[in-house]
């Protein structure tokens, strides 16, 4: 119980660290938006997501260089995927005045690119299982740096899209913003994070430890809750300033930044990373569930009401529920 007790506190200050750190990252990324003129559809897929998803990134390079454990950092990625679609939105229309609007522009574009990041990544898993097998039973697969270029190659095709939007929109830059002073801020905030998703990490391992469970189940709640704090600042400021299209482009660009770029930069360092397919296809699975949730209850009405809010938490608890259930060994889901 003490062991528990003391990665659970590891996890709580870790959680804190990033959330400061976060602060200080977002705050400076919007005043580089700003500063350089970004127009605020930009500002929330492209600027905001990149700064809220550094911890995100950040666990993927530590699970997998300093403590050898890459499933922990894509189990951290897909958690904290499932919480931007779920835990965010919903708190988002909670907080606001009313319920969040949406667009076509952000349903038919950001969503469906996002659904088309999923995709590429799970094939690009299948990918490694079939041409990269590894022996030792069970389907097992090296995902290999040529393989990591493939989502790489999409996500460089999303900014171009962004930057064309940039382009066409007449948003004028400040010049009273001290980019240096502010971009100084920036990497203060990201050294920041780095430590507290360190503690995020050593918590989800040691808790796997005294389970005896794989440590990527409790990547997906303790490591992705802790890290997605800069994903929820970012929104729910937004959502309660009136901006709801910079609130859900935030959530929508900082997952497609997980899935294209958090996790192939993990291979692209590492060089080869092994993957079990028998993990993998449970957590995407859960997460092409979310995905389509959110999509639909997004597309209805174009809005999210407050029932729709209150659906989408639910949904998350019963996300949590399962996560523990595989945790304590009462569900076999996931093979361990």
């Amino acid at each position: 119980m003490l062991d528990i007790a003391w990665f659970l506190a590891l996890a709580t200050v870790g959680t804190a660290v990033v959330w400061k750190g976060s602060t200080w990252l977002e705050s400076a990324a919007d005043r580089l938006a700003v500063g350089y003129g970004v127009p605020p559809v930009v500002q929330g897929a492209v600027i905001a997501a990149i700064g809220s998803s550094m911890p995100e990134l950040v666990s993927v390079l530590l699970a997998t260089l300093v403590h050898g454990e890459f499933e922990l950092g894509v189990g951290a990625i897909v958690g904290s995927a499932v919480f931007n679609l779920l835990v965010i939105p919903g708190l988002a229309v909670l907080v606001g005045t009313g319920g969040v609007s949406t667009s076509r522009e952000l349903v038919y574009k950001e969503a469906l690119f996002y659904m088309l990041a999923l995709a590429v990544l799970l094939l690009t898993f299948s990918l490694a299982v079939i041409y990269n097998p590894l022996e030792g039973g069970g389907l097992q697969g090296e995902v290999t740096r040529p393989l990591a270029l493939f989502p790489l190659a999409l996500y460089g095709l999303y900014v171009f899209t962004q930057y064309l939007d940039a382009t066409e929109d007449e948003t004028e830059a400040d010049p009273s913003v001290d980019r240096l002073r502010t971009w100084l801020w920036f990497g203060i905030g990201l050294v920041v994070i780095v430590v507290g998703v360190e503690g995020l990490v050593r918590a989800a391992i040691g808790l796997g430890d005294t389970f005896g469970t794989p440590a990527f189940l409790w990547g997906m709640i303790v490591v992705a809750a802790g890290s997605s704090v800069p994903d929820a600042f970012v929104s729910i400021a937004a959502a309660r300033s009136d901006r709801p299209s910079v609130s859900l482009a935030n959530v929508l660009g900082s997952n497609v930044f997980d899935l294209l770029v958090a996790v192939p930069v993990g291979v692209l360092v590492a060089g080869t990373l092994s993957i079990t397919f028998a993990h993998i296809v449970p957590m995407m699975g859960f997460l092409v569930l979310a995905t389509t949730v959110f999509f639909a209850i997004a597309r209805t009405d174009m809005l999210l009401s407050r029932r729709e809010a209150w659906f989408l938490l639910f949904a998350y608890a019963v996300f949590v529920g399962w996560l523990i259930l595989e945790s304590v060994g009462i569900s076999n889901v996931v093979p361990t």
